[in-house]
Parts: C-alpha cells; structure tokens; sequence
C-alpha cells in the first residue's frame, strides 16, 4: 500500500488494542503481505460477517454481537463445506494446497465407487463452474490456469488408483477415460507457442487429451498423429502471417486423406473472415475459427457431443455463418470493382485494368532511392567497434526496465477498456485492474527468482562490418581500409510492384554507399537470446503440474528478449557504433521507435 484514506472519527471510536483480534488478524495479515492468499481470506471472512457489525464488536450473519469467536470462525470457513464444495471452490479460486487431501476424501468417503467417479464428478463439476464463470468474463485467464494445476493434482493423485482398479478388472491399460483427443500444433515456419500451450492447458483441465506437437510443425506430422491417436479434433495455431497459407495447406491436405475431423484454426494473425474465405472451401470437414482460449472449450465440446442431432446442428450453424461471411467478402470485391454496374463484361474489364503491375528490374533500379553521399550529413560515421562483442549471461536486473509488458497482459488476455487500455493504465480498470495488479506482481516475485538464481540467461552478439553495395547487393569486406576481400555478400531484393507518382523503388542496398563513391560505409547487425536455461525451467514447473508457472515462464522469456533487443539496440546506437552518442530517450519513447534509424 502506498497511500490510505483514514476516517478521523472512526480512528477515535475504534480503538486499535480493542479492534476484533481475529478480525485484526486478517487486516494485518493484508496490510503487512503476510500470506500469499491473504485478500482471498479476507475476503472470504468478510462475507460471513455482518454488514452492519463495527470492528470493536464483530458480529456474525444471524448472530448476537460479539457472538464471533475462533469455533464460529471456523465453522464459516471454506473448509468447513461437504468435500464436493471444498474441492469446486479450491477449483474457482486456485487454491492447490489441500487439492490432494480434498481429493483422497472423496475417494474414501463411500459416495464415489471408483477413482474415475471423482473425477466425472465433484472435479468436472468445479471445472463447470469455472468454465461458466470463465465464459462469463466473471474469471479471467490467470485464475483459469490456476484452476488447471489444482485439476492436475487432483488427477495425479488418483491415476495411481485408476490404473490399480484396471489392473484388478484385467482391463486394457492403454484404454483411458476422457472427454476427447485433441491434437495441437503451431504449424510449420511458427516458432510461437505461447498461445497454443494455453489452449493446450485449458482443454487439459476439462478433462481432454491433449497431444501437443509444438512449433514448426509439418502438415504431414500434424495428420499423422491426428490419424494415429484417432484424433477427435485438430487444432492449428500461428501467430505470423505465413501461418495463414500453411494452415490453408494442412486443410488440403486433410481433404486429400478423405479426413473429416474438425479442424479448429486460432492464432494472432486468424480471423474468422479468412478461415470462412481461405481455409474452409478446401476442407469439407467442420472448421472453426477460435478468438481466444475462453472460446475453445465451448467450440470444442461441441464439436464432440455425444448427442449427434446437436453436434451436427452446431457445425451447421457454423457453416452458415462461413457461407454468409463469403458472399459477405465476395460482394465488397465486386462493389469495390464495378461500383456503376455489375454486368460480367464490366466486372472482368475493371479486375483486368485493376490487376497489379510489375515494372521491371531495370525500370526499378533506374527509379531507386538515390542519396547524396558527398552531403556531410549523410556520411557514415566509423564504428568504435568493427567485428564483433559477444554478451554472455547479460544482466537481467539491466534489461527489466526496458520490458515492454503491454503484450504481456496480451498474452493473458487482460485487456483493460478505455481510457485504461495498456500498461500501466490497465491497472485502473474497474473489470480486470485487480488480477493485473495480482499477475504484475507473481511476474516480478518470478523475474527476481530469474535473477537471484539465474535460472534464466541472457546471451547476445552484436556485429559490426566495413561494407559498400554493388547495385541491389551489399559487399562485407575483411578489411576496412582495402576493402579489397569480399569476405560475404548480402543479396537484395528491390521493390517493382508499380507505384503512383515519383516514389521511389525501394532496396536495402540503397540505404549503403555504392563502392564507386569511395565512401567508407558499414553495415550492423545483432541477435539475442534470454531462452537459455528455460527449457529446464518449464521442464520444472511441468514436472510439478504447475502450469500456470511453467506459461508465466514463457511470457517472462518472451518479454526479456524483447528487452535485450531494446538495450543491445541502445548500446550499439550510443556507444559500438556510436552515431548517436548524445541520445538520452525515455523507455517509452524507445519503444515508440523515436531513436536515429
């Protein structure tokens, strides 16, 4: 707490040694960030008091003043409730603690026959609840992996009983019990996978199998294990732009096999209207679009109804609303092509007249960016360093100022309204600004563990070459005085598409002093990494079936390489090239791209 409001007079009539002791206890434990759940608790104690009792004389809902000592306390609390109710509520609120104590009491209590009934019952029943309040928007994506690691544990706990109850039954062991298998895979040229393991994780925790195949993934391999494992659905994420033709590729594909299970298509870059226009006329099978995590339950389970009347009504409906989205597309091309009249003749005149043109090369080149490199103002400086420097095990603690979190809270799909859209506004919005602030702060508490156990390391290089171009390529020399030894060549490719008026046509080379100018010039590069010793971490948190960690993990990996990008960007602006030297820009107007290109 930075600040608080006090009411004189209530600090006069409320006398600290005479506040409540249990009262006071959970106020402390608050104010003082004694316990990581201590505003869950709060919370939770509040709602059995009365809202009229004052804090000197405690008093109960349906209780005399007073009349609330430590056994009444206590037989309010959460685990004071049926199993059933302890373990839904465990699941709301994330609280794995007594997950596996919860569990092993329903186990034993007599009501569940088997192992498998507890899971079919009091903890899909909790998943229910979540999932409801997660649809709702009343739960938000933190809570919801929070949710996952407590149906992990729980589960952990009683597959040892299962497979002991088949063992016994001579049943197959290989067989097992679940709502559906769901293959998953970032397709082939998409390392981003973020997004993928999230859905991964909450289909997991509504009891589906999920097959993940990770990222860069082939269409060959992606139906091959789909076909395998009998796949009851396919899922498909990217997050660049090339994604969108790969996932156009594996729909043809799985339309060449003669397959037809449904195919779920999510991502940054998706959309509905593409996978209605691209995607779904190449596969006669159901393919969905997702928006987001909290959409994938829903579509899914739907998509696997036992009930086949409804399941089929549903992928139906979905088809229809492509359809329409088609015409939808279709008819704005035609409206954008033949606004006076619609008539076949006039349509296939304008798409001929409006088809793009290409100059060709030599019209190019002979229209490219010309700079006048006799200008003092555009003469290179000469780098303070040629060759290269390498940064091992960089400091985080250097680079967190630099993180930009806004994709951050993207990523958990907390998204604030205006006027508090982005960081740190985010943190004022009425709906989501609580479990930001909460998320906020387990990302520092998990960046200073990085940092003080170097679980995580940062690596970069920065390189800096004499070069000159040769037309649309770019010469690196060995030496920078001769200039002599071509020691590598970087080939360029120029704009031709046609454009309006005097603009130029555009090639990397333009922006390097030709070799014919006799100006010495240089060409600069870096790359960066902050994923060394992640992978044993996420391997950690797995192990432990925490996967809200191992995914905050990721997100924090993501961020800090982005970060190193932004400070080894700055160095090699201010001090290894050195053109800048003088710079002193804010980490905002950094990120807003304000720096000497």
């Amino acid at each position: 707490m930075d600040m608080g409001i006090v009411n004189a007079v209530q600090v006069k009539n409320d006398v600290y040694e005479k506040i409540d002791k249990e009262l006071l206890e959970f106020v402390e434990d608050v104010l003082l960030n004694r316990c990581e759940n201590a505003t869950e608790r709060m919370m939770e104690y509040a709602a059995t008091l009365d809202p009229h009792s004052k804090p000197t004389a405690v008093k109960r809902l349906g209780a005399a003043a007073g009349d609330a000592g430590p056994k009444k306390a206590a037989a309010a609390s959460w685990r004071d409730l049926p199993v059933e109710k302890r373990l839904e509520h465990a699941l709301v609120k994330g609280i794995d603690e007594f997950a596996v104590v919860d569990t092993e009491e329903a186990r034993s209590c007599g009501r569940y026959p088997m192992p498998l009934n507890v899971i079919e019952g009091p903890l899909m029943d909790g998943m229910n609840v979540v999932g409801d309040l997660f649809g709702a928007g009343k739960m938000f994506l933190p809570q919801v992996i929070k949710s996952a690691r407590v149906m992990k544990r729980a589960v952990a706990h009683l597959l040892p009983f299962i497979e002991e109850e088949k063992r016994k039954a001579g049943g197959d062991m290989t067989v097992e019990s679940n709502a559906g298998v769901f293959v998953i895979a970032t397709v082939k040229g998409d390392v981003h996978d973020i997004g993928k393991n999230i859905v991964a994780v909450v289909l997991g925790c509504n009891n589906f199998k999920v097959i993940d195949l990770g990222v860069m993934t082939p269409w060959d391999k992606i139906l091959d294990a789909a076909q395998e494992a009998k796949a009851d659905v396919i899922g498909l994420s990217g997050l660049i732009t090339p994604s969108l033709d790969e996932m156009v590729t594996v729909a043809k594909k799985m339309e060449e096999r003669g397959m037809k299970t449904p195919l779920l298509v999510g991502g940054a870059t998706t959309s509905k209207m593409h996978t209605a226009v691209k995607v779904a006329p190449v596969y006669s099978g159901p393919v969905v679009h997702v928006l987001d995590a909290s959409r994938s339950v829903p579509v899914v389970q739907a998509l696997v109804d036992k009930n086949a009347e409804q399941r089929q009504a549903f992928v139906e409906e979905v088809r229809e609303q492509y359809a329409e989205l088609r015409e939808e597309f279709y008819a704005g091309l035609e409206d954008r092509s033949s606004p006076v009249a619609h008539q076949q003749e006039q349509h296939q005149q304008q798409q001929q007249q409006q088809q793009q043109q290409y100059l060709t090369l030599a019209q190019a080149q002979a229209k490219a960016f010309k700079v006048d490199w006799s200008d003092p103002v555009n003469r290179p400086v000469r780098p303070a360093l040629l060759g290269t420097k390498l940064f091992e095990n960089y400091p985080i603690e250097d680079v967190v100022e630099y993180i930009d979190w806004n994709p951050f809270f993207q990523v958990w799909q907390l998204r604030g309204r205006y006027p508090n859209r982005g960081y740190p506004k985010i943190f004022n919005d009425a709906t989501v600004g609580s479990e930001a602030k909460k998320l906020f702060q387990e990302a520092q508490d998990m960046l200073n563990d990085f940092i003080a156990r170097k679980r995580v390391r940062l690596n970069g290089i920065v390189g800096i070459y004499p070069a000159n171009s040769v037309g649309d390529d770019i010469e690196i020399y060995s030496d920078d005085a001769a200039r002599g030894e071509v020691r590598a060549r970087f080939y360029g490719l120029r704009q031709q598409a046609e454009k309006e008026g005097d603009e130029p046509y555009l090639c990397v080379s333009d922006f390097i002093a030709p070799r014919e100018t006799d100006v010495p010039d240089y060409l600069g590069a870096f790359a960066c990494s902050a994923g060394h010793g992640l992978e044993e971490v996420v391997a950690e948190y797995k192990e432990a079936g925490d996967d809200y960690s191992y995914i905050m993990a990721e997100a924090l990996a993501d961020r800090l390489a982005e970060a190193f990008a932004e400070k080894l960007h700055e160095l090699t602006r201010r001090e290894l090239w050195g053109y800048a030297p003088d710079e002193a820009l804010s980490v905002d107007d950094m990120l807003k791209v304000k720096y000497q290109m």
